[in-house]
């Protein structure tokens, strides 16, 4: 499933792609995914014009002129191609190469103006496409219960500190948990749980303040080097300009089973364990 940095690599397309284009036409030759989409409603966001497209956590939120908004969720499969003028098909996909993206599996269709098409498929149907009015975006059930973002300024020490005193879960767990903090996925938490040293399965409640310190700043330092490499292709993700995602090479611990531990003073081996039905990968001895 996409994470955080794979979404915001899409989020950064979209806004250079579509924003402040026109919607001319929209097409649902397929309403049905995880939540049926609302094809009277959605249709009529035709010519309206893309203000921005930000994200949320995992969510992309396209907002719209008319006030509304037009959230997007990945899911496992999902993926937004965008045909430019030249026809080519330019796409994002996490799991599947474009000849994958089969026609059956188009959901839906927008055409913008300057001839953009944006085609959303999925294949297994676990994302959706919703519209909410845009001042209440805040209440909406997706959103509402969010921790906040992991680069924000308000994830701090502070904030760590104070929310964390009667948590006694895996601090694996804690950092999955959305509503702590918002759009963590478990590549980038096995890969930032190692740069701080610290066992995975280490009681929320009893980590040491400087290691808590320690691993906002590797959490933080983790996605801006994942954002800046594009995120992580994970069988060919791509953005929407079809390159692939290259953060995948500078793993230390994700799916690294067995190889000897990155750090130059270590001879340790890293061990995959399951922790929450998660794969959690970690070395056995410089995170004890």
């Amino acid at each position: 499933m996409p994470e955080l940095p794979e979404v915001e690599v899409v989020k950064k397309s979209l806004k250079r792609t579509i924003c402040n284009l026109t919607i001319k036409n929209i097409d649902i030759p397929n309403k049905f995914l995880r939540y049926k989409i609302d094809e009277k409603f959605m249709k009529k966001m035709v010519k309206s014009k893309v203000l921005s497209v930000l994200r949320r956590s995992k969510y992309i939120l396209i907002n719209l002129n008319n006030n509304y908004t037009i959230m997007v969720h990945l899911g496992m499969t999902g993926k937004i191609i965008i045909t430019g003028t030249n026809k080519k098909n330019y796409k994002t996909s996490f799991y599947y190469e474009l000849s994958n993206s089969k026609i059956a599996h188009n959901h839906l269709i927008m055409k913008f103006s300057k001839n953009i098409l944006l085609t959303y498929n999925d294949v297994r149907k676990f994302g959706f496409i919703k519209i909410f009015k845009t001042k209440n975006l805040h209440l909406n059930s997706h959103l509402n219960k969010l921790g906040p973002e992991p680069l924000s300024k308000k994830f701090n020490f502070n904030y760590f500190k104070k929310n964390v005193k009667k948590r006694k879960v895996y601090l694996k767990d804690l950092l999955m948990n959305q509503k702590f903090i918002a759009g963590l996925g478990n590549i980038y938490v096995n890969e930032a749980i190692f740069l701080s040293k610290i066992n995975p399965k280490a009681r929320s409640n009893e980590i040491p303040l400087k290691k808590i310190s320690l691993l906002i700043s590797n959490i933080k330092k983790v996605l801006k080097k994942a954002i800046m490499e594009g995120g992580s292709s994970i069988k060919d993700f791509n953005n929407t300009k079809g390159k692939n995602g290259n953060f995948q090479q500078f793993f230390n611990v994700y799916g690294k089973q067995g190889s000897t531990c990155s750090r130059s003073n270590c001879i340790g081996t890293i061990q995959r364990i399951w922790i929450s039905k998660r794969s959690t990968f970690f070395c056995d001895i410089c995170q004890k």
